[in-house]
């Protein structure tokens, strides 16, 4: 067993330092004798002798419980792998053996059952309700000769025209639900996260070029393609891909509370376990969902996929989602509508019934009616518009991974974000490493190097920059030749952000134990003691202090991020050091490392207060080089909040701070957390943009977290949006993306609820005051159908920038509002258009100047009825083309808060179907189709009256817009 353990730190430490993936120095190499001897060294294990039955057949539990109360040797066995790893035959077994490493966490619904739920909506199933309806009254009462019908009046036109339009709302929504789908997955495939893993070739004996090229063994690869058996390798900020077993860990800790609760850290160890009451309780397993906070180790892959704690919890939920702002938004506003119709249509029925005698009749109008109300398209226009925006902010570097975040995107007033990488050019450079008098000393960079290239967290970049800096000298000096072979790690205390310090133990050549510390200025300075002057070690005396901290200010000033450096001789036993060794050390020196602002930074920040978003820095740094890089960024800098002073403040009394201060700095991630809650409380939208893993508390408190393709798994995990550049100017772009697309949904809302609201009035009207319906139900549903059609392309719209200037949010009470304002003005010209045809057109066209009350005292009998019959008919395809072309007039004039067609013009796409849907509404009754639903030809009078309506209309609209403007302060 110690042959073993000793086997797995040789191979651990050999490849950590050939392929690491946390540090930048690639380029480091081993020679192939080293390789040749530790493969050497290595052995298959076939499991210890254990029986070779279906492992997949045992429960989750059993397999955990093995794994975590066996030795490594019996799980490797368990698992049919080795401590090589699986070459790429064995894992194709594997994955047909054990299933993908993949949890759906919904339920993927297949292109039949997505079919069948495009037709399963309320608006659709009125439709359903009025084909039975018209198919009863139509076919089946007449070959039965029921209610004074003969087969004679038998007709499927009704019946084939609705199903037609039944199966045309359900195919366009299904066809854009599928390709939206489509366009998500293959945008959340651009978003790679992905783990360590350490495989073998596909020869069992390895040959001379495969020794050489061995680094090639440890691979990143994306967490789906994990197999059961697997080696992987964990570090600081990674997402723990599977439920693995524990084989060598290194002050590794675990944040596991989205699985157990526990809100601090479980540390985990790689020693076999006596039986525990709950799988959770071993510490020597790690669970898929959780994230590595500090600390490494390597592990064996046990369950994956489904066969996870974290998967049999994800079946055991309820698949719903909460809803958020904006889903709840369109939910109200259709239910608005359902609740409008549900008491309209009843009036409608009892109005047209008892006024026209023919219940039957007045029943398929009235529901009709109801069909005019709810806007059929508006889950396919949501639908569309919100994959149409993420394609879209795709192509601007900004993939999109929850597409209602899109909303809050747009709604965004405040974005939070770090300092480095997003203001700065996240390109550290170390530009000195300085002892107590300022002058660069190499012994200062020996143990910083030490301390960066031992450590095995989360290597940054100043620790990429400290290894980078020691290979370029090391050529020049010999002291610095060989240092990760002339010293051996024997522990590490991991960094956290309450220390804001890293403590690496190594042992040299000649012996000796030596505790390098390297960590924040004041921190380092309050575990020291002594001070290394020259050669000579001395007390740290508070002069000493102060002349450090003097020239630590002089670096900040000028922009440079400052860290000390500390080391302690001979500290504690091996396998004892802890945190209480960190003290009476003595003081080495700083190390200054800059990282200069970008050059686009001050634009961008300009560009995002334009467009009402205020730009907050919460950083870990502290405020002289924040507040020379927010100054050198131009970033107006009134007062900074540090992290010590929020301790100290109420939730109150921070709400109003930080309303008012752009920058805190000094911050925890639990501070960063706290800042975001607040903000948001206090009313505002608030978007975190982070990379780290001391970001992830706070994106998860944000409206929307925003993170980067390079960022550590929990941050992406974390993200509603990933930016593929860390970019602010990238971010401007993804805002400006989201706002269009939540003024075209918005557009598209406000138009159909006034449109709907203004025909229901003229139904009203016209059936209170007419001898017969103003339309035919059949008439009304193809109108409301080929208008929803028209605005299909408005996702593809145009947007003025006048909507993309300010955030917006949802806001459900403007629609009533714009209903009542802008509803009535249809009206107005419909009850226009009922007095022109009823007194005048029809009278003229049709009865030779007899009005229809007169018409019993000229015609009688059959005369009389047919006169009438084309007097209805002329008067229906009157009001008919009218509401076509104000109904999609209304569009255009509503799409903009400018003049249509001369300060704003929508985009050729809606322009080209809302042209197709006037024209061919127009033409219809001049085809044979218009007999065939009750249409005839118009008359030339006629439009010479719809010219003068239409342009009365766009008058009085535009005039209406300004008053609701002027009073409102916006049109959308």
């Amino acid at each position: 067993m110690a042959q073993e353990l000793m086997l797995m730190k040789n191979i651990w430490s050999t490849v950590k330092r050939i392929n690491n993936r946390k540090t930048l120095s690639s380029s480091q190499t081993f020679s192939s004798q080293d390789t040749r001897a530790i493969i050497s060294k290595r052995k298959r294990f076939d499991g210890s002798g254990l029986s070779q039955k279906n492992t997949v057949d045992v429960s989750h539990e059993e397999r955990l419980t093995f794994a975590a109360t066996h030795s490594k040797t019996a799980v490797l066995g368990y698992v049919q792998s080795s401590q090589e790893g699986l070459t790429e035959r064995e894992v194709i077994n594997h994955r047909a053996r054990y299933g993908t490493n993949y949890i759906m966490h919904k339920r993927e619904k297949s292109p039949v059952h997505q079919l069948i739920e495009a037709f399963i909506n309320p608006f659709t199933a009125i439709l359903f309700v009025l084909a039975i309806i018209s198919g009863l009254n139509d076919v089946v009462f007449p070959l039965l000769s029921m209610f004074d019908q003969t087969p004679d009046d038998c007709s499927y036109t009704t019946v084939v025209i609705i199903v037609v339009m039944v199966t045309i709302s359900g195919l366009l929504r299904f066809i854009q639900e599928l390709k939206s789908n489509n366009a998500v997955h293959q945008l959340m495939v651009m978003i790679k996260t992905t783990c360590s893993v350490l495989r073998k070739g596909d020869t069992d004996q390895p040959t001379n070029e495969q020794l050489v090229h061995r680094e090639t063994a440890v691979r990143e690869i994306p967490l789906d393609e994990l197999v059961v058996g697997d080696l992987i390798y964990l570090s600081t900020g990674d997402m723990v891909p599977a439920d693995v077993r524990l084989i060598e860990t290194h002050d590794l800790f675990v944040n596991q509370a989205s699985l157990t609760g526990e809100s601090e850290p479980a540390e985990k160890i790689a020693a076999t376990q006596a039986h525990q009451a709950s799988v959770t309780d071993y510490v020597n397993i790690a669970f898929m969902g959780t994230n590595v906070i500090s600390g490494s180790g390597w592990a064996i892959v046990v369950s994956t996929g489904i066969h996870t704690l974290f998967g049999s919890m994800t079946r055991a939920l309820d698949e719903k989602d909460p809803q958020t702002s904006f889903a709840k938004g369109v939910n109200a506003v259709s239910w608005v509508l359902i609740r409008f119709m549900l008491v309209m249509v009843p009036i409608v029925l009892m109005i047209n019934g008892f006024t026209k005698g023919d219940w039957v009749a007045a029943s398929l109008f009235a529901i009709s009616v109801a069909v005019g109300l709810t806007p059929e398209m508006l889950p396919m226009i949501v639908t569309t518009c919100l994959a149409k925006g993420a394609v879209l902010m795709s192509k601007k570097q900004t993939i999109v991974k929850n597409l209602n975040s899109i909303q809050n995107f747009g709604a965004m007033d405040i974005l939070c974000t770090d300092k480095t990488g997003t203001l700065t050019q996240n390109d550290v450079v170390l530009e000195y490493h300085l002892n107590i008098h300022g002058e660069d000393d190499l012994h200062v960079l020996r143990s910083a190097y030490l301390n960066s290239y031992f450590q095995t967290g989360y290597k940054n970049l100043m620790d990429a920059a400290i290894i980078k800096k020691t290979e370029e000298v090391e050529s020049a000096d010999k002291e610095l030749e060989d240092l990760s072979e002339a010293y051996t790690k024997l522990d590490e205390i991991p960094f956290d952000f309450k220390r804001r310090r890293l403590s690496v133990v190594v042992r040299g050549s000649e012996g000796s134990t030596v505790m390098v510390t390297k960590g924040a200025v004041e921190e380092m300075l309050s575990i020291c003691t002594q001070v290394r002057d020259e050669d000579a070690v001395k007390d740290l005396t508070a002069e000493v202090k102060t002349k450090i901290l003097h020239m630590v200010s002089c670096l900040n000033d000028r922009g440079f991020r400052v860290l000390a450096l500390a080391v302690k001789d001979n500290p504690s036993p091996v396998g004892a050091f802890n945190v209480s060794d960190e003290c009476s050390m003595c003081f080495l020196g700083i190390l200054a490392f800059l990282d200069p602002p970008k050059e686009s930074v001050a634009s961008t920040l300009a560009a995002l207060r334009s467009h009402g978003v205020t730009t907050k820095i919460l950083t870990g740094d502290n405020t002289q080089v924040t507040r020379t890089i927010c100054k050198a960024v131009g970033l107006e800098v009134s007062s900074i909040l540090e992290g010590s002073d929020i301790e100290d403040l109420s939730d109150t009394q921070l709400c109003e701070r930080a309303q008012t201060t752009t920058v805190f700095a000094k911050l925890t991630p639990e501070q960063k957390a706290r800042i975001v809650r607040v903000l948001r409380e206090c009313g505002h939208t608030v978007g975190y943009m982070g990379d780290g893993i001391n970001d992830a508390a706070a994106m998860k408190q944000a409206d929307i977290g925003i993170s980067v393709d390079s960022a550590v798994d929990v941050a992406k995990e974390s993200a509603d949006i990933i930016l593929l550049q860390k970019d602010l100017g990238v971010l401007e772009q993804g805002i400006i993306g989201g706002r269009k697309t939540f003024a075209n949904m918005v557009k598209y809302i406000k138009m159909t609820a006034s449109s709907n609201f203004g025909n229901v009035l003229s139904v009203l009207i016209s059936s209170a005051m007419l001898p017969f319906l103003p339309m035919q139900s059949i008439q009304l549903i193809l109108l409301n159908l080929i208008y929803d059609l028209s605005c299909t392309a408005i996702p593809w719209d145009g947007v003025d920038r006048e909507m993309i200037e300010r955030p917006r949010a949802w806001n459900a009470s403007s629609i009533g509002k714009f209903m009542i304002c802008f509803g009535p003005i249809s009206s107005i010209f419909d009850v226009l258009t009922f007095a022109v045809m009823f007194l005048v057109i029809c009278p003229l066209c049709v009865s030779g100047g007899i009005v229809w009350w007169d018409l019993p005292s000229v015609y009688s009998g059959a005369q009389l009825t047919n006169v009438r019959a084309a007097y209805c008919m002329l008067f229906q395809t009157g009001w008919f083309v009218e509401s076509m072309w104000s109904q999609t007039l209304v569009i255009h004039m509503i799409r903009t808060s400018k003049i249509p067609f001369i300060q704003s013009n929508a985009s050729w796409q809606l322009t080209l179907c809302t042209s197709c849907a006037i024209a061919l509404l127009t033409l219809i009754p001049f085809s044979p189709l218009g007999a065939v639903l009750g249409l005839c030809p118009l008359p030339l009078i006629y439009f010479a009256y719809l010219a003068i309506c239409v342009l009365l209309y766009m008058v009085l609209t535009t005039l209406c817009k300004k008053l609701y403007i002027h009073h409102y302060g916006e049109l959308l």
